[in-house]
């Protein structure tokens, strides 16, 4: 699944064609997403994109009479390609714009989503989130302050988005590897001193996983058509049974939430 990193790569990747460009028509040829692609954004022809925004894994695409939200799901991407361009099978949706470019959404899966709000209104998507994780707001008094009486694993909470968006099992498996944290250990069992750490890996390593591009998905490719290059720097996610490359320990590797958990027993206390 596309992670933070990866929506912000392709928020800046697309907002260049984007932004101040009219939309000139949409085209959806499957409506039947995660949610079903409503009428109303057939409003957007004729609109000009007046902002571009990332909340969460959500990019917003704002014009005058409305916002609309693209989620790119388990497999989607938005990619910029010629009007000539045949469209495939899983080529779901089309903005065609002023500029002679053609944003196109991609998704194999069907389980990203394309909304609409109107202006001043909320979106129920999104009223529910937590902070930002490189926003002043999450701090580490904050994570201390909702952990306690937490017996939830520190991994699991940290991924909860009401907790704090956007900190997906790659990121949470590396920052915790960074802060020396096992992602067993119950929220409420950790100190203020070791939230401070873990709070400056989660900022560090979502910063340089978007300075890079994004992660290497086999599903995601940048709203550019490059990939990301951040996974050639994984600590752990992804190499259970391999050896730590700082200790030399054999790297374990177990289920969370449904998810693969990777940590290192002789880096991670």
């Amino acid at each position: 699944m596309p992670e933070l990193p990866e929506v912000e790569t392709t928020k800046r990747g697309i907002e260049p064609w984007l932004l101040n460009q009219r939309i000139e028509r949409v085209v959806v040829r499957q409506p039947q997403l995660r949610w079903p692609v409503v009428d109303e954004l057939k409003l957007l022809q004729g609109q000009t994109v007046r902002r571009l925004s990332r909340r969460a894994k959500y990019i917003l695409v704002e014009t005058d009479i409305g916002t609309a939200i693209w989620h790119l799901g388990m497999s989607g991407s938005l990619r910029l390609v010629e009007p000539s361009a045949p469209a495939g099978k899983h080529d779901h949706i089309d903005w065609l714009l002023s500029n002679g470019k053609v944003l196109r959404y991609h998704d194999p899966r069907r389980f990203g989503a394309l909304l609409w709000v109107e202006p001043g209104a909320d979106s129920d998507h999104l009223t529910h989130l937590g902070p930002e994780p490189l926003s002043d707001d999450f701090t580490a008094e904050y994570l201390f302050r909702r952990s306690r009486g937490k017996s939830q694993a520190i991994k699991t909470f940290v991924m909860d988005g009401k907790v704090v968006v956007g900190v997906g099992n790659i990121y949470a498996n590396e920052s915790l590897f960074l802060a020396g944290i096992r992602p067993a250990t119950a929220a409420g069992k950790i100190s203020l001193a070791r939230y401070e750490r873990l709070v400056s890996e989660i900022k560090q390593v979502l910063a340089r996983a978007i300075e890079q591009g994004g992660t290497t998905l086999r599903d995601f490719v940048g709203g550019d058509g490059k990939p990301g290059y951040f996974a050639q720097q994984l600590f752990v996610y992804g190499r259970g049974g391999e050896q730590c490359k700082v200790c030399s320990s054999v790297l374990k590797e177990i289920r969370q939430g449904q998810r693969a958990t990777v940590y290192c027993p002789g880096c991670q206390r």
